[in-house]
């Protein structure tokens, strides 16, 4: 079935776009903001009075929340396993704590987690979405994903953006993309034209040549060689769940050849990647690649890197689990001045809708030695309840979109970033939080809120990108604007946001819309990815003048329901012209957990 995409000239919406944003001032900008609380206000009446019926997902019960994996009784689906695998053996083998489509699909046919479905929905008006355009951040939103699909394979999410330096026009955004699976589920789009358009590449070119690709994309460019990176989760570069797999492209991304494996190995999860691009640092060319390695009790973060463009990688460095159980791998970046490298981890202390703490790994020699610098106070994670039978995943919506407090590390002359979510006050389910450390990721300063609205909605899955002038950017899903969050349901439910600073963290411009419409709940329909599925990260960049920020958006519909796809925008680096400062890099206080709302029954 093919999608409906709304037809409109994006070079035309841009040039009337910035001529709006120029013609307003600060001023402007207030009173803009009444007009659109106004409108929000009316939005919420009439939606009442309509009666439409959408609601949040019911969240779990506080028993089941508290509940622990237990074996499953059979298996569902034995095809669908590695053979001769023991279903018995998810928790002993972490299967039940990775991210990963392979996880997945064992979790579902042993009857661990269910897989997606269609909701039951009927047809809403696209004419609140509309009420709510931006006015400050970005440019024209591009739907990544183009051309025909068939339900229910239409899952596309968890979005990784680069460019090149070298040429500004290209740009290649790699993602999760669930249209053939169980038998691939990456996907990619590249632009010529700065980002104005994109083209989907299709078929998948990374569905061959390593085994089969189970996602998690990383997206790099090696600025000696000229060549782009794709790297995802590949059966072909091990065995039984996966080592990682490497593709090259050399025309901007419109043709890839099979590479090396990244690393070989028989579980492997989640990874990230960073590509150190400044021609005056010692480590210039070096492309590192962090994941979690299930192989391997803990498990800890690993990290291998490439000297000789990809060719070769090193063997994975352990990081130190700092007496932690284990360590989520969150995010790897670079110092983009220094060559100084840093992953961003997270102690998520067993799970479900508990506590978590921060970590931060930095390592000074090109990633053959690394030290964890620090290790913050426990915070309240966020969430409103957990994965259908897997108690180990908090998520944000009752039962749907899985997400841990996970977010994006960035970094530059020494001064060290990093965002995240964590539980909001009383039933806030989640806020969007900033620290910053001005000695290499010591030492941070008490958290700093990037949201500032007074809602009790939602908050979550940040990401973060700097540039070499100080530029930084955060991006997150916002539900403050949302009339009713119901899974594939036409109903406004969230919107991008995000927040600038011109010098390196020190002040900010207020909050403000970034995508163009408040965007429905997608539902997750593909019986091959875990039914609580709505992409696990979203990997910011900034090259040039522009960040880059790509996302999961519900706007488009197959079928009549609103379905995962994969949008992007740049924003332009420039001043700040409302700027508040932010904190000074202090040791942070530790932080006592919020009290947690009590869990309706699920029905």
């Amino acid at each position: 079935m093919k999608k409906k995409h709304t037809a409109q000239s994006a070079p035309a919406r841009q040039s009337a776009r910035e001529s709006f944003r120029s013609s307003l001032g600060e001023g402007g900008f207030s009173n803009l903001r009444v007009l659109i609380g106004l409108l929000i206000v009316v939005a919420g009446v009439f939606l009442a009075l309509l009666g439409s019926g959408a609601s949040s997902p019911s969240a779990s019960s506080s028993a089941k929340a508290q509940q622990k994996y237990q074996p499953p009784i059979k298996v569902i689906d034995p095809t669908l396993l590695p053979p001769g695998f023991d279903c018995s053996q998810i928790h002993e083998l972490g299967i039940d704590r990775q991210e990963n489509f392979r996880a997945g699909l064992i979790m579902i046919a042993c009857g661990a987690a269910e897989g997606g479905s269609a909701p039951n929905v009927s047809f809403v008006s696209r004419l609140w979405q509309r009420l709510f355009a931006p006015f400050v951040y970005g440019g024209t939103d591009v739907d990544l994903i183009t051309g025909a699909e068939t339900s229910p394979h239409v899952t596309q999410s968890e979005t990784f953006s680069w460019a090149n330096p070298d040429n500004l026009n290209q740009i290649v955004v790699a993602y999760n993309d669930s249209r053939i699976a169980p038998s691939n589920y990456s996907g990619a789009s590249y632009s010529s034209d700065g980002g104005l358009t994109f083209t989907r590449l299709n078929p998948s070119p990374f569905a061959t040549g390593h085994g089969t690709n189970f996602g998690d994309p990383v997206v790099l460019y090696n600025r000696p060689n000229a060549t782009w990176h794709a790297i995802f989760l590949a059966s072909g570069c091990g065995s039984f769940n996966a080592g990682i797999g490497d593709w090259t492209s050399t025309d901007g991304g419109v043709t890839w050849a099979v590479g090396a494996c990244v690393h070989n190995s028989s579980n492997d999860d989640r990874e990230s990647g960073w590509s150190d691009m400044n021609p005056s640092s010692a480590f210039y060319g070096r492309m590192y690649v962090s994941f979690n390695n299930f192989a391997i009790a803990g498990p800890p973060i690993s990290v291998t890197f490439s000297t000789d463009n990809g060719a070769t990688w090193s063997a994975p460095q352990n990081l130190p689990l700092g007496g932690a159980s284990s360590v989520r791998d969150v995010q790897i970046t670079g110092d983009l001045l220094t060559g100084d490298v840093y992953v961003a981890g997270m102690n998520e202390m067993g799970g479900g809708l508990g506590n978590r703490a921060n970590m931060i790994y930095r390592s000074t020699d090109g990633g053959a030695t690394w030290a964890l610098t620090y290790t913050g106070p426990p915070f309240a994670g966020p969430g409103s309840g957990l994965c259908s039978n897997n108690s180990y995943f908090a998520t944000m919506f009752g039962t749907y979109w899985r997400h841990m407090g996970w977010g994006e590390p960035a970094a530059y002359n020494h001064v060290v970033h990093y965002v995240y979510a964590q539980h909001g006050a009383g039933a806030d389910p989640g806020d969007v939080y900033y620290i910053r450390s001005t000695d290499s990721g010591a030492t941070f300063s008490s958290p700093l809120r990037l949201n500032t609205d007074a809602t009790t909605t939602a908050q979550w899955q940040p990401n973060l990108s700097v540039n070499a002038n100080g530029s930084l950017f955060a991006m997150w899903y916002d539900g403050r604007e949302g009339t009713g969050c119901t899974p594939g349901a036409n109903t406004p439910c969230y919107r991008m946001w995000g927040r600038k600073s011109a010098d390196n963290g020190v002040t900010w411009q207020a909050d403000m819309a970034y995508s163009d419409v408040v965007s429905p709940l997608p539902a997750q329909p593909d019986p091959n990815v875990a039914a609580c599925y709505a992409g696990d990260y979203d990997y910011a960049s900034a090259i040039g003048s522009n960040h880059l920020a790509s996302w999961v958006d519900g706007r488009v519909a197959i079928g009549g329901t609103q379905q995962q796809d994969a949008f992007t925008d740049r924003e332009i680096a420039g001043p700040s012209p409302t700027a508040s400062p932010a904190p000074t890099a202090t040791a942070r206080p530790a932080l006592s957990p919020r009290p947690r709302p009590s869990l309706p029954p699920r029905p």
